[in-house]
C-alpha cells in the first residue's frame, strides 16, 4: 500500500527535474545565442559597446536568463539526488554538489556582465576615462565572462560524466541517455581545455563541439518529463 504514493511521488520528481531541465536549457540557449552572440562582436569593443547601448534591454534579459538557468540547474541537481540516491549514495550525492557548484560558479561569474554594463554608464567616476579606455575595458570584462563559463563548464562536465555513470549503473534510464552523456562531458572538456590552451582550433569548435550536450541532456529533459524512471535494481 505504501509503494503507490512513494512512487507516485518519485515520477513527480522526475517529470519536475525533466521540465526545469528544459528551462534551463531554453533559458541558457537564449543568454548564450539570442543575446551574447547577437551584441558581441569578437575583436571590436566599439561595435560591442554601441550594440550594448542600444539594446541594452535585450542585454539585461540575458543576465536574467543566465541567472534563472543557474537557479534552476541547483534545483535540478537536487531532484536528480532524490532520484538516485536509493541507487547509489555516494555517487548521487557526489553528482548533486558538482551540478550545484557548477550554478554557484555560473552566478558569481555573472558579475563580469554587470562589470562591462558599468564600464559603459554614465557614473561620474568613469569621466576620467576616455571612451576608448572604457570600451576596452568593458570588452575585457565580456572576456573574463567567457573564460568563467569554461571555468564552469569544467563543473558541469565533471557533474555530467558522474551522472552518466548513475544511469549507466542504475537502470532507472535508458543506458542510451548515459553514453550521450559521457560523450557530452567529453565535448564540454575538450572544449573548456582547446580555449584555455589556447590551441589554433579552440574557436572553431565553438558551437559544434557542444551539440552532443544538447542531444544528450535535451533529451534526459524530455525522458524525464514524458516518462520519468523505471524501478531501481536495488529493489
Amino acid at each position: 500500500m505504501t509503494e503507490v504514493p512513494s512512487r507516485a511521488a518519485t515520477q513527480a520528481s522526475a517529470r519536475w527535474a525533466g521540465g526545469l531541465y528544459l528551462l534551463v536549457i531554453a533559458a541558457g540557449i537564449f543568454a548564450e545565442v539570442g543575446v551574447r552572440e547577437v551584441l558581441i562582436v569578437r575583436g571590436d569593443s566599439a561595435a560591442t559597446a554601441a550594440n550594448i547601448a542600444s539594446s541594452e534591454s535585450l542585454f539585461r534579459l540575458g543576465f536574467v536568463a543566465d541567472l534563472v538557468s543557474a537557479g534552476a540547474y541547483a534545483a535540478v541537481a537536487f531532484l536528480l539526488y532524490a532520484l538516485f540516491r536509493e541507487a547509489s549514495p555516494r555517487l548521487a550525492l557526489s553528482s548533486a554538489l558538482l551540478g550545484t557548484a557548477g550554478s554557484l560558479a555560473m552566478i558569481v561569474n555573472l558579475a563580469h556582465l554587470l562589470e562591462a554594463l558599468s564600464w559603459l554608464g554614465d557614473a561620474p567616476y568613469l569621466a576620467s576615462f576616455a571612451i576608448e579606455q572604457r570600451q576596452a575595458l568593458a570588452m575585457a570584462s565580456l572576456r573574463s565572462h567567457g573564460l568563467g563559463y569554461m571555468v564552469a563548464g569544467i563543473v558541469f562536465g565533471a557533474h555530467l560524466l558522474v551522472l552518466a555513470i548513475l544511469i549507466l549503473r542504475s537502470g532507472l534510464l535508458p543506458r542510451l541517455l548515459g553514453a550521450l552523456l559521457a560523450l557530452a562531458w567529453l565535448g564540454s572538456w575538450t572544449n573548456a581545455l582547446a580555449s584555455f590552451l589556447a590551441l589554433p582550433f579552440a574557436s572553431s569548435l565553438f558551437p559544434w563541439i557542444l551539440l552532443p550536450n544538447l542531444v544528450a541532456e535535451g533529451g534526459l529533459a524530455l525522458w524525464l518529463l514524458a516518462i520519468g524512471v523505471r524501478k531501481a535494481r536495488a529493489e
